[in-house]
């Protein structure tokens, strides 16, 4: 953007975030979509996705950004089933190029990438396996501002969530935010 500050990100993860799993229920299932993006051959845990994810989403005040190993299959098959465009998509590094050493003090193996992807830029990260480490790594190597927030992936994204980050993207900037 020319002449005017850029909006933060927000790097979000499918798997947890937008489709629930591991609690001990029946989740709800939702029709989502248009006709051809339903039915036989979706992946079976789309229906998990509520549909109301999409306009919560672009009514937050940010540039929206796919961080998850679907990669550009979250274009093809979630974005069309609850109303997003074609976001732009994290590309993750090899498996051969992560660094070991993080993993075994229990960084996530997606947080140098974002941080590299973010330049600097404010970002919210949206995910369920954020730690306190991934949080103090950003805190040390991150020159902008940035929300880690961690969601429960036995409800996926709820009311509070959006809260949480509706309040962080529309200025609560002043310090680094971690939740």
């Amino acid at each position: 953007m020319t002449g005017a500050a850029q909006p933060p990100l927000l790097f979000l993860d499918v798997d947890g975030p937008l489709i629930p799993f591991g609690a001990a229920q029946q989740y709800p299932i939702y029709e989502t979509g248009s006709p051809e993006h339903r039915g036989a051959s979706s992946h079976p845990l789309l229906a998990r996705i509520n549909p109301e994810h999409g306009p919560r989403l672009k009514a937050l005040p940010c540039e929206l950004v796919w961080a998850t190993t679907w990669m550009g299959d979250a274009n093809e098959c979630i974005s069309p089933c609850i109303g997003l465009p074609q976001l732009a998509v994290v590309i993750w590094p090899e498996p051969s190029d992560v660094d070991d050493h993080d993993e075994r003090n229990g960084m996530h193996w997606k947080t140098r990438a974002l941080v590299d992807w973010a330049a600097g830029r404010s970002f919210a990260w949206v995910d369920d396996e954020i730690t306190d480490t991934d949080r103090a790594w950003v805190s040390a190597h991150h020159p902008g501002q940035a929300l880690l927030h961690r969601v429960d992936a036995r409800r996926g994204l709820a009311d509070a969530d959006y809260v949480v980050l509706n309040e962080w993207l529309r200025g609560t900037h002043g310090m680094l935010a971690i939740s």
